[in-house]
């Protein structure tokens, strides 16, 4: 062999070592510069000899600038989503069912962190990395192997092992929180959207067309579960500790649980000590240990019935108020949101929390330089809780709401029967303006591709956008003079605005901001109405006739389209071509078989999707609701309906209807 060939295998092999004990173990055992050297030698050898090319080199980490878009790829084993609680309660009657389900008086679990990020599979044959693969919707995902590439903790090819020819491992792609940090302050700086956690962030980065920023942005990668033939072992642990042998980053706090109490005290322990962990996490999985009894178990449709998911709760931190600032929605309501001293809260640095409206801020009482309770909701979204009286400046003044906008200066006016203050200057006001261009473009309205909050507003800065129907004038010359328009992103909006056009009426209703009009209303007014003439027409009683048009929604539709500016743009979309009649396949004759009934739907069926049974309930004259109360006519349940519902149910006497006999009831 060639010496210089047999050097770059060797360069190889030791750079992927040197990678491991850096990303993986956390052992350098060489300088950075020592690695870098190293590296340049690789770079220079490659280049000299391209007939040894390899696209698993640790040279092509680094990602190729060139985008191309995802191809979608089927699983080969589907990959389910956990059932989740965040009652040890709970927990605990899981271990006690799995018990009786395998009729044995004790099983094994493993406890393991629940990491807060992307899911991800990837196969390797022969200990090359040959496929990555998104969770996607569990049975077809996203190749992002070229991106995965990119993620030095992740192995391209495995040392010599006892790995099997084939075989697939699946994980979670993270953002650690310095690089959350680190990209947040860059994103800061050039005047970018923030990302509101790590999870969305590792989310985004791992469907970005740019490898090489994908790389710069430092993902990691924590691994779970393996799947294949002639694994090395018959139990879970036993195969996740040979994973990390052969290389991949698995998490040491996973363990072995025997008893319903080392569950406890596992949920204790962890709780707590979470929080010094490098990386967000939002809860603990605990798995059955032996594959066999998993194979037992098997799975609901789905989610595994060998395993749950037990979520965290919301943690909460004391930390002072600096001020309260006032911030414009797109329909103009007026949002106050509390700056705050910088406080540590499950993991992320909150600055600031929303105080939803003026009642909310009586409700407090809060004061100027108060020291408040803040909880993350879900562990994401930051609200005020409570204040700290006993703390106050004896001088401190209570928050005051302000009286005009603080975008435009117009007077605010109170909506009646509501705590919303709003500016009534709708075509004036910016942020107004913006907002409703961005909810517009949104993917659950026209789904504009090319366009978020971003390119909104440098359209607008630039005089091309004033309002919804200005997008299907942009040109193409127009966009390409414009900062971050390329050839490529200018075809891609011009093409996202043409394809807009076939999207269906009752999207384009809820696209058009008409305030109260969510995504359900929109529909059951565009099956009602038929087209927006009639819609324009119709006269406030046959409005509120309408299933869940009250009287406030009923005035806000006339008041919206009895608008000058608003008659005109919906003529300017008109003529280009939106869709603003009910398709033929839609505008389907419906039963009303549950007329009058309220449905709560609970678990996970095999017939059909929770959002299905949604459809199908509205289509016969049902009406869905998210809690079990009273008025719940009956609930349409899955055997793995979580027992706080059943407990509830039985309480109020509701009947639980199994997925078959729902659908006998409305044939």
């Amino acid at each position: 062999m060639n010496p210089e060939i047999a050097r770059i295998n060797e360069l190889r092999d030791e750079l992927n070592r040197h990678n491991y004990n850096y990303y993986v173990a956390n052992n350098p055992t060489i300088s950075d510069f020592e690695f870098d050297a190293l590296m340049k030698e690789l770079q220079t050898l490659e280049a000299k000899h391209p007939e040894a090319f390899d696209p698993l080199s640790p040279t092509q980490r680094v990602g190729s600038d060139i985008t191309k878009g995802f191809t979608q790829v089927r699983h080969e084993k589907q990959m389910l989503s956990l059932s989740n609680t965040y009652s040890v309660a709970e927990v605990d009657d899981f271990i006690n069912r799995t018990r009786q389900a395998l009729q044995v008086p004790d099983v094994t679990l493993v406890g393991e962190m629940k990491f807060d990020g992307t899911s991800i599979s990837i196969t390797y044959e022969n200990g090359r990395l040959v496929r990555a693969v998104t969770r996607g919707d569990g049975t077809v995902g996203d190749d992002v192997t070229e991106n995965v590439k990119t993620i030095r903790s992740i192995p391209l090819q495995l040392p010599k092992g006892d790995w099997p020819e084939k075989f697939e491992v699946r994980g979670e792609i993270v953002l650690p929180w310095d690089a959350f940090d680190r990209l947040n302050k860059e994103r800061e700086f050039n005047e970018e959207p923030l990302f509101a956690n790590p999870r969305n962030a590792a989310s985004g980065t791992l469907k970005m067309q740019n490898p090489a920023e994908v790389a710069r942005r430092g993902l990691d990668a924590w691994f779970y579960y393996l799947l294949g033939d002639n694994l090395p072992a018959d139990n879970h642990f036993d195969n996740m500790a040979a994973a990390r042998r052969w290389g991949f980053k698995v998490s040491k706090i996973m363990k072995r649980l025997h008893s319903i109490k080392e569950v406890d005290d596992f949920i204790s322990y962890w709780d707590t000590e979470r929080k010094t962990l490098p990386v967000a996490t939002d809860g603990l999985v605990f798995k059955v240990d032996s594959l066999r009894q998993q194979l037992n178990l098997g799975a609901t449709a789905k989610s595994p019935r060998w395993a749950i998911a037990y979520k965290f709760q919301a943690e909460r931190a004391l930390t002072r108020l600096k001020s309260v600032s006032f911030e414009v929605g797109r329909t103009g309501v007026i949002t106050p949101v509390a700056n705050l001293e910088p406080v540590l809260l499950s993991g992320t640095i909150v600055k600031r929390a929303s105080l939803h409206n003026e009642d909310i801020i009586r409700q407090l009482d809060i004061h100027d330089d108060d020291m408040v309770y803040v909880e993350k909701g879900g562990e994401i979204i930051p609200k005020i809780t409570g204040v700290d009286t006993d703390s106050r400046n004896m001088f401190s003044t209570p928050v005051t709401f302000v009286s005009h906008c603080p975008a435009c200066g117009t007077p605010l006016l109170r909506i009646e029967g509501e705590a919303a203050w709003v500016c009534p200057n709708k075509y004036g006001c910016p942020p107004q303006i913006a907002g409703r261009i961005a909810h517009f473009v949104s993917r659950k309205a026209m789904n504009i591709d090319g366009i978020g909050e971003e390119t909104v507003d440098q359209l607008i800065a630039a005089g091309l956008l004033k309002n919804i129907a200005d997008l299907y004038d942009l040109k193409a010359d127009q966009l390409m003079g414009l900062e971050r328009f390329a050839v490529k992103s200018t075809i891609k909006l011009i093409e996202g605005i043409k394809d807009s056009k076939n999207i269906p009426f009752e999207r384009v209703l809820f696209a058009l901001s008409i305030p109260g009009i969510g995504e359900i209303s929109a529909k059951k007014l565009a099956r009602a109405v038929k087209n927006i003439d009639n819609l324009i027409s119709m006269p406030l009683e046959q409005l509120t006739a309408i299933e869940d048009i009250g009287s406030g929604l009923a005035a806000n539709i006339k008041e919206y389209f009895d608008d000058e500016n608003n008659k005109a743009i919906i003529e300017r979309l008109r003529s280009a071509g939106l869709q603003f009649e009910i398709a033929q396949d839609t505008n389907i004759e419906t039963s009303d078989k549950l007329a009058g009934k309220t449905i709560v739907i609970s678990g996970t069926f095999s017939l059909h999707s929770r959002d299905e049974y949604k459809a199908i309930i509205e289509q016969n004259g049902g009406k869905n609701a998210g809690s079990i109360s009273k008025k719940t006519s009956f609930i349409l349940a899955s055997e793995n309906m979580g027992p706080a519902k059943a407990e509830k149910a039985n309480l109020l006497g509701i009947p639980l209807i199994s997925e078959d006999d729902f659908l006998q009831m409305i044939q």
